[in-house]
């Protein structure tokens, strides 16, 4: 797989974290890129899988992968290539595997959830602030933070959307999606320097996620102007 069909593949898949992408440094943009498009390939599992234990064997798949096992895909020779150049650490992907196994079946309480969005795109932050080289700098609590709290919110702008094809992330005891955005709201509420902005744009974009859910107009759409508060937050950043 070339840069170009890497860019293309995570710019279709999560847009939201490649515009981020784009501000990183060349050098480790592509290694962004790479753990980008290896998480879109866990987030499929249950995706395209019918049924709980089909995930978990996809899900497992990767699980070997990590490990050691060679196998035909494009990501698969991206990220055996990112292990051998020590680019990311097994056990902090391994985790990652182990957080998405919990969309095999409906996630039951705001524990759950909350270990859940955690383990994923909490982890998953964590793991691009260490690609940035940022991580000794910023505590990796406040990149966990930004990654949980933009989970949170993009989980409830595009639940309506989710649920017209059987999906429902949210746990289900009953828990106030009013109460789940406050705790986004603070969760995302750290402003980071420039030379971590592309885990920034995902607290910008949530921002602005959590605002049309307060004012009743939830959206998974993207438009110009969540693009534009991206550009001005990188601007101010530079800035200072």
């Amino acid at each position: 797989m070339t840069d170009d069909e890497l860019a293309a593949l995570v710019r279709r898949a999560d847009p939201d974290r490649f515009l981020g992408a784009m501000f990183a440094p060349a050098p480790q943009r592509r290694d962004l890129l790479i753990l980008y498009a290896f998480n879109h390939e866990l987030a499929r599992a249950r995706e395209v899988a019918s049924t709980a234990p089909l995930t978990l064997i996809r899900l497992h798949w990767w699980r070997e992968v990590v490990e050691g096992a060679m196998r035909e895909h494009p990501i698969a020779r991206l990220l055996r290539d990112a292990l051998d150049r020590n680019a990311f650490a097994p056990a902090d992907l391994i985790a990652l595997i182990n957080a998405r196994e919990a969309e095999a079946e409906p996630i039951a309480d705001l524990p759950a959830f909350m270990a859940y969005v955690r383990g994923t795109s909490g982890g998953l932050a964590v793991l691009a602030g260490g690609v940035l080289g940022v991580i000794d700098d910023i505590e990796p609590t406040t990149f966990e933070s930004i990654g949980t709290g933009y989970a949170i919110a993009r989980i409830l702008a595009t639940a309506k959307s989710l649920s017209q094809y059987g999906r429902d992330l949210l746990p289900q005891d009953g828990t106030d999606p009013t109460a789940l955005a406050r705790t986004a709201t603070v969760l995302v509420s750290p402003r980071l320097p420039r030379a971590a902005m592309p885990i920034a744009t995902l607290a910008i974009l949530a921002r602005r996620d959590l605002s049309r859910l307060s004012r009743g107009r939830p959206s998974d759409a993207r438009g110009i102007g969540d693009r534009l508060a991206v550009l001005s937050g990188a601007f101010i950043r530079a800035l200072g």
